[in-house]
């Protein structure tokens, strides 16, 4: 599997994924800080700017691809995705994502989820991509049932969807 960075701007009809910016401190402070984004989300609340600050240099510090997701033509972030927890030995990482809520139900996330999923198929070689996400949020089941990912398993509140890299001849991988 190649590793995930450093990692390429992508491309898609109306988006632009590029590296995430300690400019984004803002947009990254309203994403970790608002009750309604956050409301399926177990991650820790942003209190202040430095929070978002610190969260961003976490993030460029770290072994995850993790882009910032903007509209052609403009630089602001409307969104993340990234691809975590990378297991190497096994070919194998979680997919994540968050988006504005004023950019909700214009199918930007499904132009970026296909974007991402393609380079971590491609570009990284992984094997499997997991998404890990509480029970009751329905809009994100449809998005990742939309991308081809099944339900695999529940624990408590969070279910767990896979999607299989399928390798040319329709092989299924080992499970």
């Amino acid at each position: 599997m190649n590793s995930p960075g450093p990692f390429p701007r992508l491309i898609t009809d109306r988006l632009l994924l590029r590296h995430l910016e300690i400019s984004d401190d803002n947009e990254i402070f309203f994403l970790r800080s608002d009750k309604a984004v956050n409301t399926f989300l177990v991650s820790p609340i942003a209190k202040s700017i430095q929070d978002a600050r610190d969260f961003i240099n976490k993030i460029n510090n770290s072994k995850s691809a993790y882009w910032a997701i903007t509209l052609k033509g403009d630089n602001k972030l409307i969104g993340t995705i990234c691809i975590w927890n990378i297991e190497t030995e096994e070919n194998k990482a979680e997919i994540g994502y968050v988006l504005h809520p004023a950019y909700s139900g214009k199918g930007f996330m499904h132009e970026a989820l296909a974007a991402v999923i393609q380079h971590g198929f491609r570009q990284m070689k992984l094997r499997i991509l997991d998404a890990v996400l509480h029970q009751e949020n329905k809009k994100s089941i449809i998005l990742l049932e939309r991308n081809g990912f099944t339900y695999v398993a529940a624990t408590g509140d969070e279910v767990v969807y896979r999607l299989y890299n399928y390798i040319p001849g329709g092989q299924s991988p080992e499970i």
